[in-house]
């Protein structure tokens, strides 16, 4: 082969020249505009980063179909000011988990509508409580009861703060114990909460998660279109959707569409060395040459 030092040089100039233009069409294709020489623009970085899917976008997703008997495949149209319009440029493929989703369903529901059956106590168990404590268990009376913690509170003004409060009952389920120490963990967390948010100890999510994941649409289950579309359009009802009751993920993002419909079967293309290729394929040539 000959070749020559000047030779070498403009073909990997023009190869350089190609990829940056490749480069640059694909960050544009999919909003990712911000990439400079490898690195981040510092300010919006998190913007470029980030690919927003807010809970809203789920009504708006259109369904391909079931994948492995365990997944749904689902496309979100690109919003524009006129409203969601199908265009595959800017088109995005989802992957839904179609367990970890259903299951996530049923657990928030069980989660704002379960009341755990009390067990009373044979004798009433005195608490020694904070101020703050005592003043939670009044404002949660509904709360602690939904959980399965019943409690007295003396306010005839007698009996000292800290000491106004008596269990009366404890949770009761099927193999599983507990103790103060769920009173505990439960008075914190509701200390924390959000307005209106139902809020569970330890023991009674995995209570309820349990029961969400027997209930739920299992690996393996052949889905109606129906079926499909109510799993994803659940997403949207969901307080916080994103993963199942035990933390597996209920969807991941697998491509931007914009990067398929950049090229077409009759594209041409521009090889190293300057010359124009490609066109529609002559599949009836091709046909006759195999024969």
């Amino acid at each position: 082969m000959s070749t020559t030092t000047e030779s070498i040089q403009r073909s990997l100039s023009r190869l350089e020249t190609r990829l940056d233009d490749d480069c640059s069409q694909s960050r544009h294709t999919n909003g990712y505009s911000g990439l400079k020489g490898g690195t981040l623009d510092s300010s919006d970085a998190e913007a470029r980063l980030a690919l927003t899917v807010s809970k809203e976008d789920f009504a708006r997703m259109r369904l391909v179909g079931q994948f492995n008997l365990g997944f749904v495949l689902a496309v979100r149209p690109e919003q524009v000011a006129d409203g969601p319009e199908t265009k595959s440029g800017n088109e995005h493929l989802f992957i839904i988990d179609q367990h970890a989703a259903d299951e996530k369903f049923k657990f928030e529901r069980l989660s704002q509508t379960t009341k755990i059956t009390p067990q009373q106590l044979v004798t009433p168990k005195a608490l020694e409580l904070t101020a703050v404590e005592e003043e939670i268990i009044l404002a949660n009376t509904e709360a602690l009861e939904a959980n399965g913690f019943i409690i007295d509170y003396d306010d005839s003004g007698e009996t000292p703060v800290g000491q106004r409060c008596r269990l009366l009952s404890l949770p009761t389920s099927r193999g599983v114990t507990f103790k103060l120490s769920d009173l505990e963990e439960l008075l914190h967390l509701l200390s924390e909460r959000m307005s209106g948010e139902m809020v569970r100890p330890t023991k009674v999510r995995r209570m309820l998660a349990m029961r969400a994941c027997r209930s739920s649409i299992m690996v393996g289950k052949t889905l109606s279109s129906k079926q499909m579309e109510k799993v994803v359009s659940n997403m949207g009802e969901m307080e916080k959707p994103w993963n199942c009751p035990h933390g597996r993920p209920t969807m991941r993002h697998l491509a931007g569409l914009g990067e398929w419909s950049a090229w077409r079967e009759d594209s041409t293309w521009t090889t190293g060395d300057g010359d124009i290729k490609g066109g529609a394929t002559d599949w009836a040539g091709w046909l006759r040459s195999k024969a």
